[in-house]
């Protein structure tokens, strides 16, 4: 008894689900055909003309992008985020810079000696440049500010300014760049900041104003740096500019001086900015302040061992809490300061900056795949192979930019490129799916057969035949010229409804039956729908042939036609519409009387037109 039940119990669903179905899907039908009949009649007012307004519009777009908006490279900034995190492998630092950091621990080993916290006397940050300077640095970038000169400490300023002075350029110290809106009160001359060049040959002296915040010693001023680091427009830190631009002057940065100290190389030769090769646990070595002064490790540190200091490149800023000024990068939301720094410095100097190919090359990029992608639609619709083609290369550039980034520091930053084209070829396809879905004689796209309105059919099978000289592969080529010619003629609006893809192109029957393609004409009489039959028959032959190519150089389009009057109450058996429609088809697929196409297919005619009539009347 409860199995009776259950089967009752599930037959009732599946009677209730099978008509839930077809409610939904008559429903449905409604709602497709509210936009897509609409958008076929557009389709054939615009035509072809479709996709090179489709062209001309993105390209307006990307020229007003690349002048104004930049759209493209945040989308490049956001995918570059995910790469650089989630690539396998991260670069190991070559250990040539390293970070000093003042701290917690530092801050809190000599206040617990007594001798105060943060900030600490200038005596101390002299102590740390001595240390670096026994231990034979090339090269130290002092990021803490020394604005005013120090009144409970003189002896340590004079120790700090004697130190600039004899370092000769090999001790930097951080400078800062204020807000545009003071230069015009600012006393100070783009020619005169420190480390200023010019970027043309005869800049105008002394150049503009410029409102900086310089250190109190002559030399310590003369042998600054820029420590100011200027995010992306969505907040996050990526690239790190080196100079700060004034006219036709440049004020060098903080890592750019450091690194024209350290290899010698004149701080103009350095590029305006620098991708950094952003780490997300291959950090750069550290060493906290308070071990680098005791000698000793006081403040536990990664490694038990001070790393080796001699002939580095040494950062020094603080990190403790409350006191740095950390920056969001791609590999963490709150990154010190210094250490941003650093890791600008550690590019120049160890050349591991992240190689990227000009901001003009993805939009010119862009702009070549639209057109090609326009291009290919406006000949007619391509294969739908290429939908797999398109979804491989963007795979294979995925796989490209994680191997570029990873293994040799390169990222092609050209997704978003490859973006903004897969959206215009998703558009090109669209269109072409309106276009088929016309001229495939889909009901969502036009007025559905009315056989009690048009009781004649002519259905006509055409197949291309190459001539016999041609070998395989050019025979090939020219089959699929001429489809795809035949595809352009239909979608462009006709009369005949074409019923295409019998069988896959790829499967075995294919080859077996020779390329076929049937058309089928509508109306209410017999001479109507012939006529309509012949007038297409005519423009197609026209339409394949209207190139320097023509394909009736290297075949002949043969063409087979069937003439049926459909449901004409004669019949009393109770085959049915369908049956009879089957049977026409049937006809027409088997028939083996054949005409080659030309400019004038009188085969379509009734019967022979009277001698002296023009058998072909223009259309």
């Amino acid at each position: 008894m409860p199995r009776k039940l259950l089967q009752r119990l599930l037959s009732w669903v599946d009677a209730a689900m099978a008509t839930s179905a077809v409610s939904f899907i008559t429903f449905w039908t409604k709602v497709e055909r509210s936009y897509r009949r609409p958008s076929s009649r557009l389709s054939l007012l615009l035509r072809f003309s479709f996709y090179p307004l489709l062209a001309l519009g993105a390209l307006s777009w990307l020229g007003w992008d690349w002048k104004y908006n930049h759209a493209l490279d945040s989308a490049e900034d956001a995918i570059f985020d995910r790469v650089v995190n989630w690539r396998p492998v991260q670069p190991k630092p070559s250990g040539r810079t390293v970070i000093v950091e003042i701290d917690d621990c530092s801050i809190e080993y000599y206040r617990s000696l007594g001798e105060g916290g943060w900030p600490w006397s200038r005596q101390r940050h002299a102590d740390v440049l001595d240390k670096l300077d026994r231990a034979g640095v090339r090269s130290v970038g002092y990021d803490v500010m020394f604005i005013d000169p120090s009144t409970q400490d003189p002896i340590g300023d004079a120790t700090l300014e004697s130190m600039a002075e004899g370092g000769q350029g090999r001790f930097v110290f951080a400078s800062s760049r204020r807000h545009s809106d003071f230069d015009r009160d600012a006393t100070l001359r783009a020619a005169a900041a420190p480390g200023a060049f010019p970027l043309l040959t005869g800049a105008a002296r002394p150049g503009p104003q410029i409102a900086l915040v310089l250190p109190y010693g002559e030399a310590m001023t003369r042998y600054s740096g820029l420590s100011n680091v200027t995010r992306n427009e969505d907040g996050v830190l990526r690239d790190v500019h080196l100079r700060e631009r004034l006219g036709d002057w440049a004020i060098p940065s903080l890592p750019q001086r450091i690194a024209a100290h350290a290899n010698r190389r004149a701080t103009s030769s350095f590029p305006s900015s620098v991708r950094v090769n952003w780490r997300k646990n291959a950090r750069l070595p550290y060493l906290s302040a308070a071990n680098l002064l005791e000698g000793k490790q006081v403040c536990q540190q990664a490694s038990p061992r001070l790393p080796l200091l001699k002939d580095r490149v040494v950062l020094v800023g603080y990190t403790a809490a409350g006191v740095n000024d950390a920056k969001p990068t791609p590999v963490n939301p709150a990154m010190p300061g210094v250490e941003v720094l650093a890791e600008a410095t550690e590019a120049l100097v160890a050349n591991s900056a992240i190689w990227m190919p000009p901001s003009w090359v993805k939009y010119v990029l862009a702009a070549v795949l639209v057109l090609l992608t326009a291009f290919a639609f406006w000949r007619g619709e391509p294969a739908t192979d290429v939908d797999s083609v398109f979804v491989a290369t963007n795979v294979a550039l995925l796989l490209l930019a994680f191997s570029g980034l990873t293994f040799f520091g390169v990222f092609f930053d050209i997704f978003s490129s490859v973006g903004f084209v897969s959206l215009c070829f998703g558009l090109c396809r669209l269109y072409a799916g309106i276009q088929r879905g016309r001229a495939v004689g889909n009901g969502d796209y036009l007025d559905e057969f009315d056989p009690d309105r048009d009781r004649w059919l002519v259905i006509g099978r055409l197949r291309f035949v190459p001539n016999a000289a041609l070998d395989r592969r050019a025979a090939a080529r020219r089959r699929r010229e001429y489809r795809r010619r035949l595809r352009r003629f239909l979608y462009a609006g006709s009369d005949a409804v074409m019923l295409e893809g019998v069988v896959e192109r790829k499967s075995w029957l294919h080859d077996t039956l020779d390329d076929l393609m049937v058309l089928v004409w509508k109306g209410g009489d017999q001479t109507t729908a012939r006529e309509l039959a012949r007038r297409d028959l005519d423009a197609l032959h026209i339409h394949l042939n209207a190139h320097d190519d023509r394909l009736d150089d290297d075949g002949v389009v043969r063409v087979a036609v069937v003439a049926a009057e459909i449901d004409d109450g004669l019949d009393a058996s109770d085959r049915g519409e369908r049956l009879r429609l089957r049977e026409v088809l049937g006809r027409a697929l088997n028939t083996p009387q054949e005409w080659p196409l030309s400019a004038c297919n009188t085969f379509t005619h009734v019967s022979p037109p009277p001698p002296g009539a023009n058998p072909c009347p223009s259309s």
